[in-house]
């Protein structure tokens, strides 16, 4: 199994002037940052879609991502064309991040029903196979129970082949097995209170993220399998030894650690924020993961494809 390097980001939504927000795109790429990322809420800060496009423009080699596109702020016939232009204009450099939606007040304050976590989930499965498909280059026809789409072709086709990377990023059970079997990346993060009052504080911890990490990896065995892999997934051995072998124990191969810059921050050099993983395979073969002690853990991802 090939080893790839850890990446580092930057998620940077804080509102700025047009030249500050270039410029602090540029000096991430300066710093050696793989990618900015800039999440989807309604309060103070900027949109993600121009925000990222603006990035992109700055920059030539920095990635653009979204940390998390909330499925029901937007049609998903919407998000797939503007995903697909963010990728076309930074030539290959996006990465689509979605999620279910998780904060009430929000949706409460747009005049936008809160449903049933189970509903929101079901709705993101339906989101992103739509997603994927226009993505993919053909003809779409889908009849759901939240979405219909008839004939309609994803236009224009992204840089990246057969779609940009997809992050899919939550804590709970179902979220989590729909990321294992359609995602390119997990996020990984504590689950939502299922009043929508925020995160469940009680989901901290190494041994909330061993069992993520451990779920993921179970669910991506049937689509491991399609692909061909010819090892088996054996990790109960290293559930014991703490969050360094959990994360081995799912094949991490590749390291994300996503430094969150607020307002007035000047040095991106010296932020706190998530660290995660970002796994290319899902295997067997210990890796070194980067120990999270003392780094405040808040989320991370987890590449499978």
């Amino acid at each position: 199994m090939a080893l790839h390097p850890f990446r580092f980001g930057v998620t940077a939504p804080t509102v700025l002037s047009g030249p500050a927000w270039v410029e602090r795109a540029r000096r991430i790429e300066q710093l050696g940052y793989s990618i900015v990322h800039v999440p989807d809420h309604f309060r103070d800060q900027l949109a993600p879609v121009p925000a990222l496009t603006a990035a992109a423009m700055a920059t030539t080699r920095l990635r653009v991502g979204s940390l998390v596109f909330s499925n029901d702020f937007r049609h998903p016939v919407v998000l797939a064309k503007e995903a697909a232009t963010i990728d076309v204009l930074s030539s290959g450099r996006f990465e689509l991040g979605l999620g279910s939606g998780w904060l009430r007040e929000e949706y409460d304050q747009a005049g936008i029903s809160f449903d049933a976590p189970g509903t929101r989930i079901e709705r993101l499965t339906e989101a992103v196979s739509i997603v994927k498909g226009l993505l993919g280059g053909g003809p779409v026809t889908f009849a759901g129970r939240h979405y219909t789409i008839t004939g309609l072709q994803g236009r224009p086709s992204p840089i990246q082949r057969p779609h940009p990377p997809i992050l899919i990023g939550g804590g709970g059970p179902r979220t989590l097995s729909l990321a294992a079997r359609e995602a390119s990346i997990v996020g990984l993060v504590p689950r939502a209170r299922r009043d929508g009052g925020g995160l469940d504080r009680g989901d901290f911890g190494e041994a909330a993220l061993r069992e993520k990490v451990g779920r993921v990896r179970d669910d991506a065995v049937p689509r491991r399998a399609r692909g061909g892999a010819r090892e088996s997934l054996r990790a109960d051995r290293h559930r014991r030894r703490g969050l360094r072998n959990a994360a081995a124990a799912a094949g991490v191969v590749r390291g994300l650690v996503s430094h969150r810059v607020r307002s007035g921050s000047g040095d991106l050099r010296a932020g706190g924020g998530a660290v995660g993983w970002d796994v290319r395979e899902l295997g067997t073969a210990p890796h070194p993961a980067l120990s999270p002690e003392g780094r405040g853990v808040s989320g991370g991802t987890a590449r499978l494809t």
